[in-house]
Parts: structure tokens; C-alpha cells; sequence
């Protein structure tokens, strides 16, 4: 069963890594142990592009790695507390997405002006505004769980984003989603004009008709073929 979560979590990074989501050795993503031990996530000190499974840890709600090698990232509470306020989120994204971290510096709302953007919205994503520094404890995890409440994704201002799903598939999934988003709506802001955007009702419909279950597996699994695999 590890070996299946450490090659999960590996594949996932890459996939993070050649989606333009890296920033040097900083980023992570991880999996709900089923054992309720913690998460799997990739030991500090790699890229995302470079984890592999043998650079896959187990730490627990305390930043112990019960399994693996190397050490472990800081920012392990964004994980471990996300896991333990929400029962239906089997996997977390933490990463620096450009576009992403540009749009919610500005202080701009993320707005249904594409497809990508209705994976999101509504309702609005929410902002983690108590620091732009590192989350290195589990009070701040637990503030950044809070403020993520049930939605898919959230801005850490001037740091990042966060996205969560059921499994590893779909929180990655949500976070190149995320930053195609960010990036159409900037590409649309250049152009000047009056920018129009799907209304609350339609963004609703297209989420259903274009992010069904089956669909976000069919995406994670395009993007596991651009790995070459």
C-alpha cells in the first residue's frame, strides 16, 4: 500500500512540476495515509519534477516522518491540519503558481471569465491573509484550515495557493485548473474592453457538464501521459 501512495504522490509532483507549478525545491503535495497516520508527502530538498517514490515521507500531525528518508518539508501543517478539519479531503496541493500568486497579490476576486475558472467559483475563493510567511505550525495550519472551510482551493496572499480534493487526482487536477484560471484572466485583462463572465447559475452548469467525476480522472490521466508514462 505504500509503495501505491509514495508512486501516487510522486507522479502527482511531476506532473505539479511540468505544469510550470514549480519554484525551485519549494511546493508539495500529499495523500491521506488510510491508516489515519498523516500524510505522504515529498521530502524538502527536491524539486517537484524530481521527486520520485523514494523521496516520498509519511509524517504525522507532530512533523515526525514515521517512514521515509532525508528531511521533511516545514510546511507540513498546511497538510496534516487541512487532513484533520475535513473528513472528505483525501489529498492536499500547496504550491507558488505564478499566475495565481500574481492575481490574489493584486487583491483581484478570481472570475468565471473562462472554463477553468467555474471549477472554482462560485463561490468566491477564499483569501489566508493572517501571514504571507511560512506555515510552520499546526495553530497556523489550523487558521489556514479555517479559512479554506469547504471549499476547493484557497490564496495564502503573497505565497501560494492551496487545493484539496478526494484524492490526489482531483487536488492536482484543481491546481492546474487554478492557475490556467489565474493566467486566462490576465490574458483577458490585457486586452482592456468591458470583460464579460458567466453568472453564478451558468458557472454552476458548466461545472457540472465539464467537471464530472470522469472528466477530472480523464485530465489527471492526459497529464500522466505527458510524463512520458
Amino acid at each position: 500500500m505504500s509503495d501505491d501512495i509514495r508512486e501516487l504522490v510522486s507522479l502527482a509532483s511531476r506532473i505539479l512540476g511540468t505544469a510550470d507549478q514549480g519554484d525551485l525545491i519549494w511546493g508539495h503535495a500529499s495523500a491521506r495515509d488510510p491508516g489515519g497516520r498523516g500524510a505522504w508527502l515529498k521530502a524538502s530538498g527536491w524539486s517537484l519534477d524530481e521527486t520520485t517514490p523514494d523521496r516520498v515521507q509519511l509524517v504525522d500531525e507532530d512533523g515526525t516522518v514515521l517512514d521515509g528518508d532525508g528531511p521533511r518539508h516545514s510546511e507540513y501543517p498546511i497538510h496534516t491540519e487541512i487532513l484533520a478539519a475535513r473528513p472528505d479531503v483525501g489529498a492536499v496541493v500547496h504550491t507558488h503558481s505564478p499566475y495565481a500568486v500574481a492575481l490574489a497579490a493584486a487583491g483581484v476576486e478570481l472570475l468565471p471569465v473562462s472554463h477553468a475558472a467555474n471549477y472554482f467559483v462560485p463561490p468566491s475563493v477564499p483569501r489566508f491573509t493572517a501571514t504571507a510567511d511560512l506555515i510552520l505550525t499546526r495553530e497556523l495550519g489550523r487558521r489556514l484550515a479555517a479559512t479554506l472551510g469547504q471549499a476547493t482551493a484557497v490564496f495564502l496572499v503573497n505565497h501560494g495557493v492551496v487545493t484539496v480534493g478526494p484524492d490526489l487526482r482531483h487536488a492536482t487536477v484543481a491546481a492546474v485548473l487554478l492557475e490556467r484560471a489565474a493566467h486566462q484572466q490576465w490574458l483577458t485583462r490585457g486586452f482592456g474592453g468591458w470583460p464579460t463572465w458567466s453568472g453564478p447559475e451558468e458557472s454552476l452548469a458548466k461545472r457540472g457538464h465539464i467537471y464530472h467525476d470522469q472528466a477530472v480522472i480523464q485530465v489527471w490521466d492526459h497529464l500522466v501521459r505527458r510524463l512520458g508514462l
